[in-house]
């Protein structure tokens, strides 16, 4: 690679990086809306990224832009989630551990958790992208497409009986089956989605909804946020954040398998004993997810995630797959914007746990609360707030029935198993 291209790769890399921290700091805006984005400005960019470095620089450099700014969104998006309670789909698991830890004065614990997690995640996915690469290009990918309803009706069912016992287990189907209507409904696209910033989606109001709001709305009146402590020497988080490359390179190959729907296999057949660890291992499958959905896209030119499709759409299917160089790239660009996303998921963490230190908790969420339904409403619309108001009732009853919200990932599960099966959403 001649050293002009490298370093347009580079400048595109570190412009990705800072565009992620911005979509992954903002709750709403998802990776994906960036990758839209950028798709329609790619024709007008394209001259000018071609004078900077030849014709074949240009869609290098829009990938290495894309890619940046997916990996460094898979290490910021922790931290609304932790102080704020809105989640996107790759941490709605982790929403209620991470404020946990808020109230304990472990706020940090909880952002270094995470960022931890995402880094050895990346890092493995990285060293293995390659080999993983050479042995679907060998023959396996079919085998391995071929399970892909085995695979999502596996997790469906490990999720079920995720609660030992009848009463559990009924609990268990009733709100993996009210939330999977309403992922259905979400996804179906019957519902206007409209805001005054956009056409938003609508899984935003209903993670917010199932994971997020309950946990704001629950503190009792008067109760403070404890002043906030960072502690750089907490649990580990390579078991957790290992185990996490295992089940991201799942659902980075399988389509519709999130991490979110990861997470909550992961913690049906090996679940983790401490907050951090459950944190680290969501965090670490995210960052996963989004590394070896690359893979799948070198090797069958189908995408796994919004960012893939753009990429695909332009770069070229078959450039992707025969080209070697541009895997090598694109790997090296995930391993560059890691390390931004780590040291930047640390900074804001900080800078959030200093405003959040030592606040009237009620008052917090609050305004928290009221933060995310603003949002809603500016990104999705009235309907919008629609979604979030039933998913907050929903995702209410698992702490007031005293039961496990593993289930409550049926909203993601639930749309993408009968999609499997043939029947539309």
């Amino acid at each position: 690679m001649e050293p002009y291209t490298a370093a347009l790769i580079l400048a595109a890399c570190a412009a990705g990086s800072a565009a992620g921290c911005l979509t992954g700091l903002f709750p709403g805006i998802h990776v994906n809306t960036l990758a839209s984005l950028a798709l329609a400005a790619y024709p007008a960019a394209e001259p000018l990224l071609s004078s900077l470095g030849g014709p074949q620089c240009a869609p290098l450099a829009a990938s290495s832009f894309l890619v940046s700014a997916a990996v460094t969104h898979s290490f910021l998006d922790f931290v609304p989630s932790v102080f704020l309670g809105a989640p996107g789909p790759d941490e709605a698991m982790s929403v209620l551990p991470g404020h946990r830890l808020l109230m304990e004065g472990r706020g940090m614990a909880a952002v270094r958790a995470a960022a931890a997690g995402s880094l050895i995640g990346s890092a493995a996915a990285v060293a293995l992208a390659v080999p993983f690469r050479l042995l679907m290009a060998g023959g396996m990918e079919g085998v391995v497409s071929s399970l892909t309803a085995s695979v999502v009706l596996f997790t469906v069912l490990a999720t079920l009986i995720c609660g030992r016992g009848l009463r559990r287990a009924a609990w268990a189907a009733a709100l993996m089956g009210t939330s999977g209507l309403l992922g259905i409904a979400c996804m179906s696209g019957g519902i206007p989605s409209g805001g005054a910033l956009g056409e938003g989606t609508l899984l935003f109001p209903l993670l917010s909804g199932l994971f997020g709001m309950p946990a704001l709305l629950s503190p009792k009146k008067g109760a403070r946020t404890p002043p906030q402590r960072d502690e750089p020497g907490g649990p580990s988080a390579a078991a957790p954040g290992l185990k996490g490359v295992l089940v991201g390179c799942v659902a980075g190959w399988y389509p519709g398998v999130t991490a979110t729907s990861g997470a909550a296999l992961a913690s049906t057949v090996s679940p983790e004993r401490s907050p951090e660890g459950f944190i680290a291992l969501t965090a670490s499958i995210g960052t996963v997810t989004a590394v070896f959905s690359l893979v799948a896209l070198s090797v069958s030119g189908s995408g796994r995630s919004g960012v893939a499709m753009a990429v695909r759409d332009i770069a070229g299917a078959e450039a992707l797959s025969s080209d070697a160089g541009w895997l090598c790239a694109m790997l090296a660009c995930v391993a560059v914007s890691s390390a931004i996303g780590y040291a930047a998921t640390i900074a804001a963490g900080r800078a959030m746990s200093r405003m959040a230190s030592g606040a009237d908790a009620s008052k917090a969420n609050r305004c928290a609360a009221a933060i995310v339904a603003s949002l809603v409403l500016l990104l999705t619309g009235p309907w919008g707030l629609a979604v979030l108001a039933v998913a907050t009732v929903v995702g209410s009853v698992p702490q007031a029935a005293g039961v496990d919200r593993v289930p409550l990932a049926g909203c993601l599960l639930v749309p993408v198993l009968l999609s499997c099966l043939g029947a539309s959403v």
